[in-house]
């Protein structure tokens, strides 16, 4: 079984991820299916934790602890910057999912730069396991991550939680006091069943009710906070709305940003016909809605390619145009934005993009043991590329492929240098190379579907039985299916520089034949370059093919 590193050294570290993470405001999609809105009456959210590092995946066994435990927090120079006080016993965790079925995610959104607490203690990812340690319900992880800030101080920007358990989905805001100041200003709302939520990166709850907690639970003093520091006056006639006080829209968020949380509505209810007006900065645009109904429940499936989105059958599809390149690559280097003879630019940013360090799709299922019906889907890298591994929340090991990297040394050890390395390649010649991906990620992804009720009616059986042999089942189950899934990558990618080697695409018998460039692209170089690349017309061609 896998040693359990010490939690002090594990904090520091995701100290220096976050560091990364935060760089940029445009890092990170989520997306939440409530109950009603899931074919079986799963509870799911997404996270693609985007931002150039390599993550390790980790697990946390549970634990009990004495009465004067502390947990070190440390600086990224390895100074303590503070101490958290443990709680007697805490919950074990796979990856960003607990025991019990709740799971977390965020999207950074900044917000008001005055809000920073450089002297807060924890920073969002911080927060985020140590509730994970503490939480059997999403309500209790609300109510837990506003008390660690309250007492130890919220050290990162705005940011948004997706917040699930076996039963609710909830939406979490949250922004700092400013410096000196003490806790928190957040509020949460549970997504009403049926619905589904999106956030990327721009603050999205707006107006919320004051005074029903059952389904909203807010700091005290937030409206008189924000009175204070300017950010709302409530002589407008206006209604207090926390995005619109914490995070007002910049043109920026609005391309990057809420483009994404439009793309994934209008993928789910197009019936709803929603306007690209707002994401494309069109002057008196509504925002979209907090939530929707989708048109159909969605599947676990249907969740995973909702995360794997280029506006594809939209205008602005990025496989297409002269941008994509020959080959329709929707790939765009950062900066995305830019600027040419005074006048700013901006790339689209899609949900699924190559800077994705880890993604994962929390499943909570209240009919099932917690043992069998919390699954974490988890994959590295480009989540249009990468292959969902089911990872049960009881399992005690993890797939050793996803917990080694050094993102300054490549390795065929390390599942996300080999998931970089098939969708590095492909960028050479996407429009071909993505087809072979797609077939080998489609193919594994519905094995794992497919198996998933066999693989839990015997997981029932066993739990009834013998819940320790149980656990022995799942772990290895998902540690060999982990495993398997990075081999089948290393043969993918090794099939690919084969087949498409120096630019030729090799036939079903291995012969290299060159395929050009397709008619359309070479049309748009002629207009860029019409006397260029032209040949020769003067003589007469003769019959032997030379002219004279």
């Amino acid at each position: 079984m896998m040693r359990h590193k010490a939690f002090n050294i594990f904090l520091c570290l995701v100290f220096l991820f976050s560091i990364v993470l935060i760089a940029d405001d445009d890092n990170c999609s989520n997306f939440l299916v409530t109950k009603g809105a899931s074919k079986d009456g799963s509870v799911m959210i997404t996270y693609t934790c985007d931002g150039e590092f390599l993550p390790h995946l980790e697990y946390m066994p549970a634990a009990d602890h004495k009465e004067d435990e502390f947990i070190e927090i440390k600086g990224w120079r390895g100074e303590v910057r503070g101490r958290v006080k443990q709680v007697p016993h805490t919950y074990a965790v796979v990856g960003l999912m607990n025991e019990f079925q709740v799971a977390i995610g965020e999207t950074t959104f900044g917000g008001q730069p005055e809000c920073r607490n450089p002297d807060g203690l924890l920073h969002y990812f911080t927060m985020m396991e140590l509730t994970l340690q503490r939480a059997k319900t999403a309500r209790e992880a609300v109510e837990t991550m506003a008390a660690l800030v309250e007492e130890y101080g919220y050290a990162s920007t705005g940011e948004s939680f997706s917040i699930a358990d076996k039963n609710e989905a909830w939406i979490m805001e949250m922004i700092g006091p400013g410096k000196g100041g003490k806790g928190a200003y957040w509020v949460a709302l549970r997504i009403p069943d049926g619905y589904i939520c999106a956030h990327a990166n721009m603050s999205r709850i707006g107006e919320f009710p004051m005074d029903d907690p059952e389904n909203c639970i807010y700091s005290k003093d937030i409206v008189s906070f924000a009175q204070k520091m300017g950010f709302y006056d409530p002589k407008s006639g206006k209604p207090f709305s926390f995005r619109y006080a914490f995070d007002p829209p910049k043109p920026e968020s609005l391309r990057t940003c809420a483009a994404r949380v439009w793309s994934m509505f209008r993928r789910n209810a197009p019936s709803l016909n929603l306007s690209p007006d707002f994401q494309r900065g069109v002057k008196g645009a509504k925002p979209y809605p907090l939530w929707i109904k989708p048109d159909e429940k969605l599947s676990v499936h249907d969740v995973m390619q909702t995360m794997r989105d280029h506006y594809e059958g939209t205008d602005f599809d990025m496989t297409k145009g002269i941008d994509a390149g020959p080959f329709g690559c929707p790939v765009r280097y950062r900066g995305l934005t830019w600027e040419v003879d005074g006048v700013k630019y901006s790339w689209e940013r899609p949900i699924s993009t190559q800077q994705t360090g880890f993604s994962f799709v929390s499943q909570s299922r209240d009919w099932l043991p917690d043992a069998i019906g919390g699954v974490y889907w988890y994959g590295v890298d480009d989540t249009y590329t990468t292959c969902y591994v089911p990872l049960y929340c009881c399992i005690q090991d993890l797939p050793h492929p996803f917990t080694v990297g050094d993102i300054q040394k490549f390795s065929w050890d390390s599942a996300w240098w080999v998931f970089n390395f098939v969708a590095n390649f492909a960028n050479l010649k996407y429009s071909y190379m993505i087809e072979d991906i797609l077939k080998v990620r489609d193919a594994q992804e519905g094995q794992f579907l497919s198996l998933q009720p066999v693989i839990e009616e015997t997981a029932g059986e066993l739990y009834k039985k013998d819940p320790e042999l149980l656990v022995q089942y799942l772990t290895n189950y998902s540690v060999t299916q982990g495993e398997m899934v990075v081999k089948r990558w290393i043969e993918l990618g090794e099939y690919l520089i084969t087949k498409y080697n120096d630019g030729y695409v090799k036939d079903e018998r291995g012969r290299p034949r060159g395929v050009g460039y397709p008619s359309e692209w070479l049309q748009k170089v002629l207009k860029l370059k019409p006397d260029q690349f032209k040949l020769p017309t003067w003589g007469e061609e003769k019959k032997d093919g030379r002219l004279h």
